[in-house]
C-alpha cells in the first residue's frame, strides 16, 4: 500500500480538464473545464452538481478510468501520470452501476477484487468485510441470487479489500431502503473516524448536509463554490417567517422584496432576504398592519435551496 501523504491534501486536482471527442452525429464535449479542487486527508468531502456537470467524469478519472485531457491530480501524495499504480491503490470507488459478476459468491468477489490489487492471501479481511456490510449469511451464495440492496453492500465491499486511505462512493443509496442507507452511513462515518477520508456524490442533498464537512459544487465542468458545509448554508440570503395569526386574516400589503402566502395549516409565511430587512423589523411591519401574532417561528434554508440559488445562477 501506499506510504501516508506528505501533504494536508488527500486528493489535489489542478486545471482538470477533459474533452470528449465527436463521435458520430455528436459533436465534442467539454466535460471538464480546468477545475480545481483539493480535498483534505480525514475529511467527508460532497462533490455536487447537477445532471452532466462532471461528477462522474471526475471520479473516473480519480479512478483511473478516464484519461484526463489536461491538468494534474495528486492522490495520497502521488501524482497520478508519474505513479499512476500507487494512486489507484490509494482510492477505493463504489460505483453507482451494479458491475457485479453474477456467478461469483460474495466470497469469491471479494477474494477475485484482493488479487486483482496484488494483496497477499495473508493480508485479505475478506470475512471482516463481509461482516462489516453484512453479507456473512450470504458469503457462500450466487451473487445472482442477492437482492438490490445486497448487491449494493457487495460493491461496497469491493471497494475496501485493499484497505485505501480514500473511498469514493458514486451516489451510494440510489434507490436503496432505509435499512441498507443507515447500514452504509454508520460505516461511513466508522471508517471516517478510523482516518479514511470519503468522497460522496450524491444526489439526496440533506444526505450531503448531514454527513459533509466541506463540499464542493460544479455546473458545467466548473467550480461553482468551495466551502464548509456551514458556511455555505449560510450564504443563502433567504429566510422565512411563519408566523400564527389565528383566524386568517387578510395577507397585508408588504414592500418591494417581501413575498406572503398562507399555508394550509393557516400560518402565514413570509420570505425576507437578511440582508434587506431583519426579522425584528419585519415584525414591527406586522404590527403596524395591526395583524395579532400569537407565534412566530424562522425556517432557514436548506442544503438544496442553497445548491438551487447557486446552479440556477449560470
Amino acid at each position: 500500500m501506499p506510504a501516508p501523504q506528505d501533504t494536508a491534501d488527500a486528493i489535489l486536482i489542478q486545471g482538470l480538464t477533459k474533452t470528449y471527442a465527436a463521435a458520430g452525429t455528436n459533436p465534442a464535449k467539454t466535460a471538464l473545464k480546468g477545475l480545481d479542487l483539493s480535498i483534505a486527508a480525514g475529511s467527508i468531502f460532497g462533490l455536487l452538481g447537477p445532471n452532466g456537470a462532471g461528477k462522474s467524469t471526475t471520479i473516473n478519472i480519480l479512478a483511473g478510468l478516464v484519461r484526463k485531457t489536461a491538468g494534474k491530480v495528486t492522490i495520497w501524495g502521488f501524482d497520478q501520470d508519474v505513479n499512476p499504480r500507487q494512486s489507484r491503490a490509494a482510492i477505493g470507488v463504489m460505483p453507482q452501476e451494479l458491475n457485479i459478476d453474477p456467478f461469483l459468491s460474495p466470497r469469491a468477489s471479494l477474494e477475485v477484487q484482493a488479487g486483482l490489487y496484488g494483496v497477499p492471501k495473508a493480508e485479505r479481511w475478506t470475512d471482516e468485510l463481509l461482516e462489516l456490510v453484512g453479507l456473512t449469511e450470504q458469503a457462500g451464495s450466487y451473487s445472482r441470487h442477492l437482492s438490490g440492496g445486497m448487491k449494493r453492500r457487495l460493491l461496497l465491499a469491493k471497494a475496501l479489500v485493499h484497505r485505501p486511505q480514500i473511498l469514493v462512493l458514486d451516489e451510494p443509496t440510489a434507490g436503496v431502503d432505509i435499512q441498507l442507507r443507515d447500514m452504509l452511513w454508520r460505516n461511513v462515518r466508522k471508517l471516517n473516524e478510523q482516518g479514511m477520508t470519503i468522497i460522496l456524490t450524491t444526489h439526496y442533498l440533506e444526505e450531503a448536509e448531514q454527513m459533509c464537512d466541506r463540499i464542493a459544487i460544479i455546473d458545467r465542468g466548473q467550480l461553482v463554490l468551495c466551502d464548509d458545509t456551514s458556511a455555505i448554508l449560510g450564504r443563502a440570503d433567504s429566510k422565512s417567517l411563519i408566523v400564527d395569526t389565528g383566524p386568517s386574516r387578510a395577507i397585508p400589503a408588504l414592500p418591494d422584496g417581501l413575498r406572503a402566502e398562507r399555508r394550509a395549516d393557516g400560518r402565514l409565511a413570509i420570505s425576507y432576504a437578511p440582508s434587506r430587512i431583519t426579522a425584528d423589523g419585519l415584525i414591527d411591519l406586522l404590527r403596524e398592519a395591526d395583524l395579532p401574532i400569537r407565534d412566530i417561528a424562522v425556517e432557514v434554508p436548506d442544503l438544496e435551496d442553497v445548491f438551487v440559488q447557486l446552479t440556477s445562477r449560470r
